[in-house]
């Protein structure tokens, strides 16, 4: 039987330009403890596809998580613009929030 993370790969082989798989699999390889494959991941979903909003949340997550807070903040503010441009109020909001908790700790 094929583990999550082998059926997204094998999807994302037969169409990898399909940004749901590709997200999927970071998250996959997150919850897998595989953190720089996630974010690897996630970068080149942003460079494939800028407009995927959750991509933003989750690799600046990642990027807090293992201590690139600078990055982190660059992700979140790039993920604000393209949710606001977009429309989307409800995730930017969400980036809103936390890059604030970000930056209030790291004060």
């Amino acid at each position: 039987m094929q583990t999550r993370k082998e059926r997204l790969l094998e999807f994302l082989a037969k169409d990898p330009n399909d940004s749901f798989t590709r997200y999927a699999l970071a998250l996959e390889l997150a919850s897998e403890g595989q953190i720089e494959e996630a974010i690897g991941t996630f970068r080149s979903l942003l460079e494939m596809n800028p407009g995927y909003v959750g991509t933003y949340y989750q690799l600046a997550k990642l990027l807090e998580k293992t201590g690139k807070s600078e990055e982190a903040i660059r992700i979140y503010k790039a993920g604000i613009i393209v949710a606001g441009s977009s429309g989307n109020q409800h995730a930017k909001s969400e980036l809103q929030s936390a890059l604030i908790n970000l930056e209030i700790g790291d004060i």
